[in-house]
């Protein structure tokens, strides 16, 4: 009852972005308006009791119709997203994997205190990094260009500690038993370890930088190359309906990979002590 009473408080702000998003844009205005205006400058105080409405009073289209086909704009940010998130997630999985590989077989006092370091960057927030990447990104000439998205991302220390916790949970016998059939590191790597635990990383990286408003507000000053998490970060009174609208849109691919990927990161779990032929 417990579990079901915090999943039904966690749903709420998702289903009633959903429903929202099918609400005439005179109907979201009149019930939320007063809460957009008055969050212009953060001092003014709201006199008026605001209902949360889970059910429109006339169901309409016209916020996806003016977000798919209307105003390619919102659309183009997405695929800015899809842009900025994949080759992140992409890279971040090979120097993770590489790395948690080798802070798994390798034995020292080295190893520790270099996988100390690593869990000490990890503690950092990002906005810590966030000038010296921006001077760095200068330095390099890459200001204002999607590689300076690119290049943080893809040495990020957390996927390293979180394929490193993994993979040292995987029994020595499941690395010897395929050692004894001929497999290289390459192959138990990207043949057994990799394929265990990939799956829950990649999910866990495609969200972080899914959602990111930080870096491309910073370091992409070009407008056309934001994505569609900065239009949502930067909503106006005027379009509340819209920003529902794309907010579910921009909800559907973390929603639908962690659908699919649900099943394999509880398998992965799940066989994560047992010997695999």
């Amino acid at each position: 009852l417990l579990c079901a009473v915090f999943a039904l408080l966690f749903l709420l702000p998702t289903v009633l972005t959903i429903t929202n998003s099918f609400m005439t844009q005179s109907e979201i205005t009149a019930s939320y308006g007063q809460v957009f205006e008055n969050a212009n400058d953060g001092k003014s105080y709201i006199s008026k009791t605001i209902e949360l409405k889970f059910i429109p009073d006339k169901v309409s289209f016209t916020q996806y119709f003016t977000v798919l086909l209307k105003s390619p704009d919102y659309l183009l940010k997405f695929w800015n997203s899809v842009i900025l998130t994949a080759p992140i997630v992409f890279a971040q999985l090979m120097v993770a994997s590489i790395a948690a590989y080798g802070f798994t077989r390798w034995r020292g006092k080295v190893r520790d205190s270099l996988f100390f370091f690593y869990v000490i960057l990890m503690l950092m927030p990002y906005q810590v990094t966030l000038v010296p990447n921006y001077l760095v990104s200068d330095w390099l000439k890459i200001l204002n260009t999607r590689w300076a998205i690119f290049l943080p991302g893809a040495f990020a220390p957390f996927s390293v500690f979180l394929l490193t916790k993994f993979m040292r949970r995987i029994p020595m016998a499941v690395i010897e038993s395929a050692k004894i059939d001929g497999a290289s590191e390459y192959r138990i790597l990207f043949g057994i370890v990799f394929q265990l635990g990939v799956v829950g990383i990649a999910l866990a990286m495609f969200i972080d930088n899914w959602n990111m408003v930080e870096q491309p507000l910073i370091l992409l000053n070009d407008v056309e190359k934001q994505p569609l998490s900065m239009f949502l970060s930067s909503i106006n009174a005027g379009e509340i309906g819209i920003a529902f609208a794309a907010a579910v849109i921009y909800m559907i691919p973390g929603l639908l990979l962690f659908l699919h990927g649900e099943a394999y990161l509880v398998e992965g779990i799940a066989h994560s002590g047992s010997v695999k032929g």
